[in-house]
């Protein structure tokens, strides 16, 4: 996906003076979590394309000067790129049948909170591929101790059974909880963005194999406390098809040929294909445990939906491709044999356009389709019935059930123009150039468009998703919602409580969207929050959709890491009157959170903010400055 950045994230909030236990937590279970907040510890594991990887090697590349050595940085390392592509390759890709390394460069993730932060450091660079340095930078200012965060980087190349066959990874993982569960006393709190959502859902599915059945729910309980999926790709993203076939550079300077060559050598490039809500496989827990369970292709079952909507319920095909006329290898001529082999539109003939839904694009029939026509389908088919399909824990690319977590908060970006299907035809190139893109479909404020804004028919939803995930895809997660909802729509900036909407006790069918009727000021940008009003004793699920919100950039939205800091401090007071945070009003909560109201000639905010002068402030916003320290703000939210 474009600038997927996939993580998980655990947070520690230890940013109050020290709170009493005690309290009923507002009615809420009596397992409930409300000790001392410092006890509540937090683990980073950054995801797809998030994290530094090293050589591990001696790699010496001709007509360069720049070589490989030992923990030199491979991703992401854009000089070397530059400077020395092919040796860049042989470190960065895998075998596309095993995953295993090339025999002359081998790449392993970095640890540490700085391997998370900047991929690649620099005074220019730096910037551009930030990831997690403005969040590190928030738990710093709000005083969250060294060692209660702690960062668990993973090879994000790799499929997932990979992950814990070759680096024991999800083993690694369930150490880490429960190390932070002995160091702090308490639960921790994930925070998921992208494909690690699915990273983690693998790993519940991991544990429940792993420990006995009778304890998998206390150790949920004792090790965390809530989860936020953030971005959550819940049926897959189709822009993964995009890659698959012609390439995605990541805004890197590399050709889209060589990018589809890389991506498609990860194990991991197919965990975001998209998917029918409507198909499962069998039930792997319960084969397990009757003594059956073994690895093998696991039945893929449909109920009648799937076979009674279209486009397996997204909103259009996911591809439409032309085939040519001839098959074999006169179909994608090697780079050697591509001046003997003059592939015309003439030698073509009339193609064929086949159009694939998402169900046979994760069942394998769209690369069985065109098997004839690419070498790379080949591969891929490997990929998906040997790490995906017969995975022995689970197969990733079925429909996701509520994890029986306590705490569940589902966040993501809406309303932003993004990619649902795509057309491709013969490019008449060589292999790996063999596909064009003709042709891309966009949702966009409910309707669907071509890309020459042409309308399309289709099935749009009621808004669109986050510039990479589709809105079909994100709002999965509505389904674990309760049978009631309460909705709330507020600004995402500060505000004084006057465009506040709130629908209380909406009913909620299964599987179906929940749309509010409330207005829309033009010029602002609000976040919807979809509450369990009636929900399962002890568990609470709540939905934020942020406005605007880039799926890249929304763990970089001021808005949102707002809203978590007021959600958690709620959570952890003993005195709390409510489920959920209020949201009747948004004031500051940091001295950045302050500005000059130029209009007024003095700061915004004036309850909050003061004008206070410090040396070294160059603008008159830089001297606007809380009144009072985010502990004593924070009491208004209880």
């Amino acid at each position: 996906m474009r600038g997927d950045h996939v993580t998980i994230f655990v947070v520690s909030l230890l940013l109050l003076p020290q709170l009493s236990h005690g309290g009923d937590g507002g009615g809420k279970d009596d397992r409930e979590f409300t000790g001392v907040h410092g006890q509540l510890s937090g683990i980073i594991i950054p995801g797809f394309a998030s994290t530094q990887l090293r050589a591990w090697s001696i790699l010496d590349c001709p007509y360069s000067p720049l070589d490989f050595n030992p923990l030199d940085l491979v991703w992401l390392d854009t000089t070397k790129l530059l400077s020395a592509v092919n040796c860049w390759l042989k470190c960065i890709m895998l075998d596309p049948y095993n995953q295993t390394d090339h025999p002359e460069c081998k790449s392993r993730p970095d640890s540490g909170l700085s391997a998370i932060t900047e991929l690649d450091p620099g005074y220019i660079t730096g910037p551009l591929s930030s990831v997690w340095k403005e969040w590190v930078k928030w738990c710093i200012e709000f005083g969250i101790e060294a060692n209660a965060i702690i960062a668990v980087p993973y090879d994000w190349r790799l499929s997932p059974a990979k992950l814990e066959e070759r680096d024991l990874y999800f083993h690694k993982l369930k150490l880490t909880f429960e190390t932070a569960l002995k160091l702090r006393g308490g639960p921790s709190l994930v925070f998921a963005h992208s494909l690690g959502n699915n990273v983690f859902r693998y790993f519940l599915e991991w544990l429940k194999l792993e420990i006995a059945p009778k304890n998998y729910i206390k150790w949920l309980d004792d090790h965390i406390h809530a989860y936020f999926a953030v971005g959550a790709p819940l049926l897959g993203a189709t822009e993964t098809v995009k890659a698959t076939l012609s390439g995605s550079t990541f805004g890197l300077p590399v050709s889209e040929g060589t990018a589809r060559l890389m991506f498609n050598s990860f194990g991991s490039s197919l965990w975001m294909m998209p998917f029918s809500k409507h198909c499962r496989t069998e039930n792997v827990y319960l084969k397990h445990f009757s003594g059956v369970h073994k690895k093998g292709h696991h039945a893929y079952i449909c109920d009648d939906h799937e076979f009674k909507v279209n486009y397996s319920g997204w909103p259009t095909n996911i591809i439409n491709i032309e085939v040519p006329s001839i098959r074999g290898d006169e179909a994608y001529p090697s780079m050697i044999g591509a001046a003997q082999v003059n592939l015309s539109d003439m030698e073509y003939g009339f193609p064929t356009q086949l159009s694939f839904s998402a169900r046979e694009v994760s069942d394998g029939t769209f690369f069985r389709s065109i098997a004839d026509y690419d070498p790379d389908s080949q591969r891929l088919l490997h990929q998906l019935e040997e790490s995906y399909q017969g995975d022995p824990v689970l197969n990733p690319l079925t429909p996701w059930d509520r994890p029986p977590l306590k705490n569940i908060f589902c966040i993501y970006g809406v309303d932003l123009k993004t990619e649902v299907g795509y057309y491709f035809a013969p490019s008449g190139k060589p292999y790996p150039d063999n596909w064009i893109l003709t042709d891309i479909i966009y949702e966009l404020e409910g309707s669907l468009y071509s890309r020459s804004g042409n309308l399309v028919e289709g099935n749009p939803a009621a808004t669109s998703g986050d510039d990479t995930v589709a809105y079909h895809s994100l709002s999965w997660c509505k389904n674990w919602l309760g049978p009631k909802v309460n909705i709330t729509r507020t600004p995402q900036s500060e505000h004084d409580g006057s465009d506040v909407q709130v629908h209380l006790d909406v009913e909620h069918q299964p599987e179906m969207d929940i749309i509010p009727n409330m207005t829309r000021s033009p010029r602002v940008k609000y976040i919807t929050y979809y509450e369990d009003s009636e929900s399962v004793p002890g568990k609470r699920t709540a939905v934020w959709e942020i406005d605007k919100a880039n799926h890249r950039n929304i763990v970089r939205s001021p808005a949102l890491m707002r809203e978590l800091w007021l959600e958690m401090w709620h959570d952890i007071h003993p005195d709390k009157m409510s489920k959920f945070v209020t949201k009747a009003t948004r004031g500051p909560l940091r001295n950045d959170d302050c500005y000059w109201d130029y209009g007024k000639a003095r700061c915004a905010w004036p309850e909050h903010c003061e004008y206070r002068y410090l040396f070294g402030d160059v603008h008159l916003g830089q001297s606007c400055r809380l009144k009072n320290s985010s502990a004593d703000l924070l009491l208004h939210y209880v």
